[in-house]
C-alpha cells in the first residue's frame, strides 16, 4: 500500500497568519493552529502534514539570517522524513529568504517552497488559500517516482518562481512578484504547467547544509547629487567586507574623479565591490559604455542579471564559507545556483 506524501510546514510568521490588534488595528502573527482553522479544504489534499513553528513568529521585516540559519536547521533535521517543504513567511523579504536558503542548501533533492499572502487568512478576499494549498500541492508532486521540483522556490498569485530570481514588486497587488530576468518554473491554472526545460535536475550527489552567513555587507546606491561624504560613510562603515553598488541601467555610474577614487580606495583596503543594476531587469554589461568603464577597470565585479537580494546573501553565504576574500572574488562572478546569467560582456 502506498503512503500518503508527506509535508512539512515551516511556519515563521508573515501576513498569512495575522489578525488586526483589537487595541491599535495593527496586524500582528498569530500561532499556526488558527491560521489552519481557516482552510477546512486542505483534507482534500490528501498529504500528511506535519508543522514546525518558529518560537517566535515574525513580520517579515524583523527576519534576519539568524533566522534563514534556524530554517536551514530545520529542514536538515527533517530532511530524510519528508517530501517537500513549504514555508510560511511574510511576503516583504521572501525573496530575500528564499535566496538565502538556495544558497545555503547544497545538491537539494527535494521542492523548498516559499509561500505568504497580501491578505490574512480569516480576509474573506484573501490570496492566501490558493497560495498555499497550491504550495503544498507543488511541494509533494512527483514523476516517476521522483520530485518533480528540486529547488527553493516562491509560489505566489498562480506562478511558481525560481527563489534567487524572484523580487517584491507590489506592495498592493496579489501578484506581488516578478521574476523578470527568469521564466517562472510553473503556471497554475485548471492544471500546474511546469516549464520542463528550466527546472532544475538533481545531480545524484549528497545534500549538504551551510549554517554560517556572514552579514558585513553594505548597499550603495548611487543617484544624481549623491556627495561624497554620503559615498564615502558608506565605504567606510566600519567592519565592512563588501558592497552592492547599485548603479544606473546597465551598470553605468558617475565617472568624476573622487567617485572612482573613492571605490578603488575601499577595493585597496580589500572591500569586494559588485556592480548590481537598479533597474527591475536587464544586465550589467560593464564596458558597454565609457559610464561602466572604468569601474571594471579599477576591480568591481560585474553583478550580471542577479537581483540585489541574490546579490546580498551569495555575498554573506561566500564571505562565511571560503577561505579567504581572495576566493569570494573569484567565485562571485560565477552562477552557483543559476541566480546570474554571464552575458558576453562579463
Amino acid at each position: 500500500m502506498n503512503r500518503k506524501p508527506k509535508a512539512l510546514i515551516i511556519y515563521t510568521g508573515g501576513t498569512i497568519g495575522m489578525v488586526k490588534d483589537s487595541y491599535t488595528g495593527a496586524l500582528m502573527p498569530v500561532n499556526f493552529e488558527r491560521l489552519l482553522a481557516n482552510i477546512p479544504e486542505i483534507v482534500k489534499l490528501d498529504i500528511e502534514l506535519d508543522i514546525h513553528t518558529f518560537e517566535q513568529t515574525l513580520d517579515s521585516s524583523n527576519v534576519l539570517p539568524e533566522h534563514w540559519i534556524q530554517m536551514v536547521e530545520t529542514i536538515e533535521k527533517n530532511y530524510e522524513r519528508y517530501d517537500g517543504f513549504v514555508i510560511l513567511h511574510g511576503s516583504d523579504t521572501m525573496a530575500h529568504s528564499a535566496s538565502a536558503v538556495s544558497f545555503m542548501i547544497e545538491n537539494l533533492s527535494k521542492p523548498v517552497i516559499f509561500t505568504g499572502s497580501q491578505l490574512p487568512i480569516g480576509v474573506l478576499r484573501t490570496d492566501a488559500k490558493e497560495n498555499f494549498i497550491t504550495a503544498l500541492e507543488i511541494a509533494v508532486m512527483k514523476e516517476n517516482d521522483l520530485p518533480k521540483v528540486t529547488e527553493v522556490c516562491v509560489y505566489f498569485e498562480y506562478h511558481l518562481l525560481k527563489g534567487n530570481r524572484t523580487t517584491k514588486f507590489s506592495s498592493s497587488h496579489f501578484n506581488a512578484f516578478t521574476s523578470t530576468n527568469y521564466p517562472p518554473l510553473a503556471e497554475a491554472g485548471v492544471q500546474i504547467l511546469f516549464n520542463d526545460n528550466i527546472l532544475r535536475k538533481h545531480n545524484g550527489l549528497p545534500t549538504k547544509f551551510y549554517k554560517k552567513l556572514d552579514p558585513n555587507i553594505a548597499i550603495l546606491k548611487i543617484f544624481p547629487g549623491m556627495t561624497e561624504n554620503y559615498v564615502r560613510g558608506v565605504l567606510q562603515i566600519d567592519g565592512i567586507k563588501a558592497i552592492v553598488l547599485e548603479t544606473f541601467g546597465s551598470g553605468n555610474a558617475p565617472t568624476t574623479e573622487w567617485f572612482i577614487n573613492a571605490l578603488k580606495d575601499a577595493i585597496a583596503r580589500n572591500i569586494i565591490i559588485v556592480n548590481v543594476t537598479q533597474c527591475p531587469s536587464g544586465s550589467v554589461m560593464q564596458g558597454k559604455y565609457n559610464t561602466s568603464s572604468a569601474l571594471g577597470e579599477i576591480g568591481v565585479l560585474s553583478g550580471q542579471d542577479i537581483t540585489t537580494e541574490a546579490a546580498l546573501v551569495k555575498l554573506m553565504f561566500l564571505l562565511a564559507n571560503s577561505p579567504d576574500l581572495d576566493t569570494v572574488r573569484k567565485k562571485f562572478p560565477i552562477p552557483l545556483k543559476e541566480e546570474m546569467t554571464i552575458n558576453d560582456w562579463s
